[in-house]
């Protein structure tokens, strides 16, 4: 199975693809060196995959790559990221 994580700036979401399929997406607002990510939602049919951590981690590489910081709005992604403490260098402060 083909995972591709994309940032569809048009639409200010970060979207994972599974086998070319929209399984789910971030929203996020950008900000001035900032990325306020304050919403996840994963389509049900792909629920229980592991599809949301995959997507929390491609979104947080990508930013951390580009040299911005995360502002964890969203419930799921600020557990996500208590999870995994060596993503907290990519949390704004």
């Amino acid at each position: 199975m083909s995972t591709e994580i994309t940032d569809n700036a048009e639409q200010s979401r970060y979207e994972i693809r599974l086998d070319g399929e929209l399984a789910g997406f971030v929203a996020y607002e950008p900000g001035e060196g900032t990325v306020a990510l304050v919403h996840t939602e994963v389509d049900p049919a792909f629920g229980g995959r592991g599809v949301g951590g995959s997507l929390a981690r491609g979104v947080l590489d990508d930013l951390r790559a580009r040299n911005l910081s995360a502002v964890p709005v969203c419930p799921f992604i600020k557990k996500w990221i208590e999870k995994h403490p060596d993503y907290q260098d990519v949390v704004a402060a």
